[in-house]
């Protein structure tokens, strides 16, 4: 937690992040709105004129995308990629995952409100733009160089099972919520098979001879 004494240091930009755990802490009782943006500053003594002006008009979506941007943080921290490389690529994704539930344990209601306002349709957009930056994050501290289509079909994919997985959370009551990381485990495995599957038809695709080289040879007979 950021002290009373960094603040003045911070920009804006940061103070909304540093802001922003506190802010989701008191979304379970007051909603993300300005009586959580208040209760957060007067919790860490920072001005609340300051606070008010980091958040411009206080609108609930922009305390949302900076407590996501704080969880990604926190998690390029605590998971840096050297960390992860000595790890399977299942295990690396089941980390990164692991450790953004983690972080929402025990503020079951700040998630689900938090979900209520980025499927409003006025924040559809930025919120679909904010779980893809979410998982780009992930996909690079664990390692993946891909600048083809796959780039962005595995991101679009663990957006997806990151945004289904929290569903899942918000309404889990299990202990630990071992239903919540059982269906995680279950959406990575298949992902995993997919991309195995993928790899062995790519893998035949370039053993096959090619077509146009082929009937290139027809044409213009090797002399």
């Amino acid at each position: 937690m950021t002290h009373s004494s960094d603040f003045a240091d911070l920009t804006l930009d940061e103070l909304r992040v540093a802001l922003a755990p506190d802010i989701a802490a008191s979304a379970i009782f007051d909603g993300w709105n300005e009586t959580a943006l208040v209760a957060a500053a007067e919790m860490v003594g920072c001005d609340i004129d300051i606070a008010r002006l980091a958040f411009a008009g206080a609108k609930p979506m922009d305390m949302v995308a900076a407590w996501i941007a704080s969880v990604d943080q926190a998690m390029e921290a605590e998971w840096p990629g050297e960390r992860l490389a000595t790890m399977k690529i299942r295990d690396r994704i089941r980390a990164l995952v692991g450790f953004r539930l983690e972080a929402v344990a025990h503020i079951d209601e700040a998630v689900r409100r938090a979900l209520a306002v980025m499927a409003q349709p006025q924040n559809v957009r930025r919120s679909l733009k904010l779980g893809w930056g979410s998982a780009d994050i992930m996909w690079r501290l664990a390692g993946d160089s891909a600048t083809d289509y796959n780039h962005y079909t595995k991101r679009a994919i663990l957006a997806g099972i990151y945004s289904a997985t929290l569903a899942v959370f918000v309404n889990d009551e299990s202990e630990g919520k071992a239903d919540t990381y059982a269906f995680l485990d279950r959406r990575i495995d298949g992902v995993m098979k997919f991309e195995k599957v993928k790899a062995q038809i790519v893998g035949k695709d370039r053993e096959m001879p090619s077509l146009t080289r082929f009937l290139g040879r027809l044409r213009y007979p090797a002399r």
